[in-house]
């Protein structure tokens, strides 16, 4: 977000109600996925899990910056940035456990696809909660509008997952989905990082003070 998004961010009540809500609807969605994962130990649902926080990461960046000076809300972004990596984390010890287990647990597929029919109904939600204030502050709405639309394709991977699960009792669907996801993930935590801290290189040469 350049100098001029941060001037002409708008400050009605819709538009922070909006992007509260789907704050509110990532955080709950990631905590109920991430339960949900570690039940059934399903990579690609902690996978896809990652794909929620990365998305309230980019609402709450635009609430900070309505809130919050350039440094601060750069600082914030990095905060968000590695919050991003916890979750991934999780995913490559619940890897590591598939595959030195004696018997790897296959995720039951009807748990998989009606958890991956959910995450896309709430990223469905946002996406259209977003479309509506995309173009209202900048790059960082309309990112948090394409991130919400592409983290569909991710359901849609993870409910197929569970078909082939369903056909083919295996572990690989969930494993490959999930380490697709997991790639994706690790783009988007380098993406807020970067921009972060060009927008904290930006506050700092520009003298703008840090509170």
């Amino acid at each position: 977000m350049d100098d001029d998004d941060a001037l002409s961010l708008p400050t009605d009540r819709r538009f922070i109600g909006t992007l509260r809500l789907v704050v509110l609807l990532n955080v709950v969605s990631f905590c109920v996925e991430f339960a949900i994962a570690a039940l059934i130990d399903s990579v690609s649902l902690f996978a896809d899990s990652v794909d929620f926080l990365e998305d309230m990461a980019m609402s709450a960046l635009v609430l900070a910056a309505l809130r919050f000076s350039p440094r601060v809300r750069a600082r914030l972004g990095m905060g968000l940035a590695g919050l991003l990596l916890v979750p991934a984390l999780a995913m490559i010890l619940a890897l590591i456990h598939k595959f030195t287990s004696k018997v790897p647990l296959v995720p039951p597929p009807i748990g998989l696809s009606a958890t991956g029919l959910a995450a896309f109904a709430v990223n469905i939600t946002c996406a259209l909660l977003l479309a509506r204030v995309r173009n209202r502050a900048g790059s960082l709405t309309r990112a948090a509008f394409l991130s919400a639309r592409n983290d569909v394709l991710a359901n849609v991977a993870i409910v197929a997952a569970g078909g082939l699960t369903a056909l083919w009792p295996s572990i690989w669907p969930d494993v490959v989905v999930g380490l697709g996801i997991a790639a994706l993930n690790a783009d988007s935590a380098h993406d807020v990082w970067s921009a972060a801290r060009r927008e904290h290189r930006a506050a700092v040469s520009s003298g703008a003070p840090p509170t």
